[in-house]
């Protein structure tokens, strides 16, 4: 059960920040991307509300997987390399998501 939660929720982090990067990049070429970006975000909306897990603790769960996630497309499509304030205040949503998944 644990696995499969993760697996959706990085799922569902990689449509909601892969939806923001494509709204982004759609600001700055008016294409597609506005579009594929709007339905990426849409998706991950209903894909995140599937859970059966209690809306509280998925979400600081999430955050966690969403911050990392973000980062790794932050590097990936714009190349921003997170500075120590990042990656120390990262680490601390990180330590946070782990406490909540595996305290509960």
């Amino acid at each position: 059960m644990i696995l499969k939660t993760l697996a959706v929720l990085v799922l569902a982090a990689l449509l909601e920040v892969g939806g923001d990067a494509l709204v982004r990049i759609g600001l700055h070429t008016y294409g597609y991307s506005l579009a594929a970006g709007a339905f990426a975000l849409f998706a991950y909306g209903i894909l995140v509300n599937q859970s059966g897990v209690d809306f509280n603790r998925l979400m600081g769960i999430y955050i966690a997987i969403f911050f990392v996630v973000s980062q790794a497309i932050s590097f990936l499509f714009f190349k921003q390399i997170p500075d120590d304030r990042i990656l120390l205040g990262g680490g601390f949503i990180v330590t946070g998501g782990l406490v909540i998944l595996l305290m509960t």
